[in-house]
């Protein structure tokens, strides 16, 4: 692994840096979650005319760049600083991939050039609490969490030469209050074939009940799905085989990688930002005539908190160039990555001292960055411990001398 980045990834942090410095300022950003798509869409626009953000790690021949995952991050370490809303998690890294890997050349044509160009953002509907589970970052994906009637998830069937019909519910679907297309887990085959499918469905199909949810952390936006009979059409050939249900959920378990490399350096920008808010404060605020980061005790904290988040953040590089070696290690780097995020945001709110703890400054947010993403595709402790399990690290083994 070469440690250095090179000069095109060194402009990509540069030129999305100043964009974003620009276009998603505090003000910008509380006017953006308040808006009913939970993001700015001239500021997502700009993402993807001036800089090509959603397809950056797409195929040239879909109008992509045709980048590795490492520049995907060092994007997502800029996003992460200023937190900026934008559906370039639910739909490049966590829809695009999949439609790549499983699509048929059809469907491949008619979407991602779309989803490259910033004109059609996707969202995967997935149970909430089992979406960790289906990206195989807390536990192994057998695909149980997709359906369930009553206990929850989709069930499809097939309606003839009508195609696919979906039925169900799904909770905590980043980004699907607003997705153009929606990217659906479902059961079919009943009990005896049962197998996990992914299918289409369009935001405005009949039958379709969409409702923003409130969420802890604002700038990611969630809903609530209600499928009443939708016509969906299957992600890649229908041959009606149950060899596609492993097929779908080994993508899912290759794009988890991804997801959590991305989301690592995300929250690593978020720390390094809070972090640096939280200094450049001390400086100025006076305490018994003197700044309160003169303090040695001020400085030891801040420093252990330094630490950390550098630590972090050679987890999450090493995360992003190993997705592009076929090593599993995301899930350790984001677990490591919402750790520092949430030292360092803590550590800032008390820092600040009163204002730290107001609705109108925003330290908070950073916290709720950490809380809400850890409730998503976390907890820390079972992203270790499947990272354990996979590792084998707590069997017994002998030792020959």
């Amino acid at each position: 692994m070469d440690a250095s980045f090179t000069a095109e990834q060194d402009e990509i942090r540069r030129t999305l840096r100043e964009l974003l410095h620009k276009r998603c300022g505090s003000e910008e950003l509380r006017t953006a979650v308040d808006t009913p798509a939970g993001h700015d869409p001239a500021l997502w626009t700009a993402l993807a005319r001036q800089l090509g953000l959603p397809g950056l790690a797409l195929p040239e021949a879909y109008g992509g760049i045709g980048c590795s995952v490492t520049e995907l991050a060092l994007a997502a370490e800029e996003t992460g600083r200023f937190l900026a809303p934008s559906p370039l998690l639910a739909t490049a890294v966590l829809t695009a991939p999949l439609v790549l890997a499983l699509g048929t050349d059809t469907q491949r044509a008619r979407l991602l050039p779309r989803i490259a160009a910033g004109s059609l953002t996707a969202a995967l509907a997935a149970p909430g609490t089992e979406l960790t589970t289906a990206l195989t970052l807390t536990g192994p994906n057998g695909g149980e969490w997709a359906g369930g009637g009553r206990a929850g998830g989709v069930q499809a069937r097939q309606a003839g030469d009508a195609g696919w019909r979906l039925y169900g519910q799904v909770a905590q679907v980043l980004d699907g209050h607003s997705a153009d297309v929606l990217l659906v887990a479902a059961h079919a085959g009943g009990f005896a074939r049962s197998r996990t499918l992914l299918f289409l469905v369009a935001g405005d199909a009949d039958g379709l009940v969409r409702i923003r949810q409130t969420a802890l952390d604002a700038t990611r936006p969630q809903a609530r799905l209600e499928l009443r009979d939708v016509e969906a059409e299957l992600l890649g050939e229908d041959d009606d085989s149950a060899a596609d249900g492993p097929r779908v959920l080994r993508e899912l378990s290759a794009t988890g990688d991804t997801v959590a490399a991305f989301l690592a350096a995300e929250a690593v920008g978020a720390a390094d930002r809070a972090l640096e808010r939280t200094v450049q404060y001390v400086k100025q605020r006076e305490q018994f005539g003197r700044a309160i980061g003169s303090f040695q005790a001020v400085k030891h904290r801040l420093a252990d908190v330094y630490v950390q988040v550098q630590a972090a953040k050679s987890a999450a590089y090493y995360a992003a160039w190993a997705a592009g070696q076929g090593e599993r290690v995301g899930g350790l780097a984001l677990a490591q990555a919402l750790e520092a995020l949430r030292t360092a945001a803590a550590e800032g709110i008390q820092l600040h001292g009163g204002i730290g703890f107001t609705w109108e400054h925003e330290a908070h947010l950073y916290l709720k960055r950490a809380a809400g993403d850890e409730l998503l595709f976390g907890p820390v402790h079972r992203l270790r411990a499947h990272a354990a399990e996979g590792a084998r690290l707590f069997e017994s083994r002998e030792v020959t001398v």
